[in-house]
Parts: structure tokens; sequence; C-alpha cells
């Protein structure tokens, strides 16, 4: 009887334990979420508009802070890689299988996987990301791409660690810019 007892205080006292630690848990969870989010510092005109290759970006909050979050809804928002890409007269163009960024993260060009059949024959191109137009909402319509596709058949194929040609919207080619020289191979 009396193991029976100690054992009931036992279980009591465990109980209230928990329970004392879930609500300062929850205390601190709610002190958190109404915390005001972190100042962006303003950008100061005498720092460069893009960090150096050697300098590693500065963080702007102190550690422990919890990330900021933003919800845009699903019509707001799509995917790219993998999309069908059409050009102005309804042509199949082929799909996007990457995309290419300058050194301030900016997206410059799509690379669409042009061509073939079934993976056979095709070949990769960079094409304007300005020369693409994604139609808004839930319809999962294909990406437009103004260009033809003779144009896009007569670009220079897309090679990884190769300098990247891009193709403009009215069909010029234009090189990427590089922060260095290209090595001959």
């Amino acid at each position: 009887m009396q193991a029976a007892c100690s054992l009931r205080f036992l279980l009591r006292s465990v109980v209230t334990t928990l329970a004392a630690v879930a609500a300062v848990l929850a205390l601190i969870a709610l002190s958190y979420a109404q915390a005001p989010a972190p100042e962006t510092p303003k950008a100061d005109s005498a720092q460069p508009d893009s960090p150096s290759p050697q300098t590693p970006p500065q963080a702007t909050a102190p550690p422990g802070t919890p990330a900021t979050a933003t919800v845009m809804s699903k019509s707001d928002v799509q995917g790219v890689l993998g999309k069908d890409v059409r050009s102005a007269t309804n042509e199949d163009m082929g799909h996007i299988v990457d995309v290419i960024v300058d050194g301030a993260g900016e997206p410059r060009a799509a690379v669409i996987d042009f061509g073939g059949f079934l993976g056979v024959g095709s070949r990769k191109v960079a094409v304007d990301w300005n020369a693409l137009h994604f139609t808004p909402g839930d319809n999962p319509s294909p990406v437009t791409l103004d260009l033809t596709k003779d144009q896009v058949k007569a670009a220079p194929e897309y090679a990884e660690k190769k300098p990247v040609v891009i193709l403009g919207a009215a069909g010029v080619v234009h090189p990427m810019p590089q922060d260095e020289p290209a090595k001959p191979e």
C-alpha cells in the first residue's frame, strides 16, 4: 500500500514538473513570435554594389535570432525547372533545365534542353532571362520565349565549365561577362 502511494506521489511530481517545463517553453516560443523582425541595414553609398569573391557575406542578424518568413500565395509563385517552353507561334522549344545567375544573384539566362526526341539529339542552349515570359496563376501553362526555333537552333551550345554564351531576346548572342579571361584548353 505504501509503495503504491509513493509511486502515485512520484508520478504526480513528474507530471507537474513536465507541465511547468511545457509552460516555460510555450512562453519562450510566444516571446519569439511577438519579437519584432530585425531591421535590415540600409546600403551605404560608400560600399560596393556586390561583395568581392574573396569577401564572405556578412551576417545581418546576431546568432540565435529567429529567421523571418514570407508567406506567398500559390498563384503568386511558380517553379521554373522542367517547365515547357514554347515560342510565340506555339512551337515546342524544349524545357528549362537550369537557371544561370550573375555574381549579384540575379537571373541572367535559362538553359533550355532544345530539340531532339526523347533526349536523343537534344542540346542545351542559354537564352536571355528577359526573353522568357511567365504566365501568372495556378494554371500550368508553358513559358513563352521571344525567339524562333531557327534562332535557337543556330545558337551555340551551352556547356558547363565553358564561357557562357547567352542568346538575346532579339536573337543577338551576348557573352556572359567574366572576372578573368577564359583560359585556352
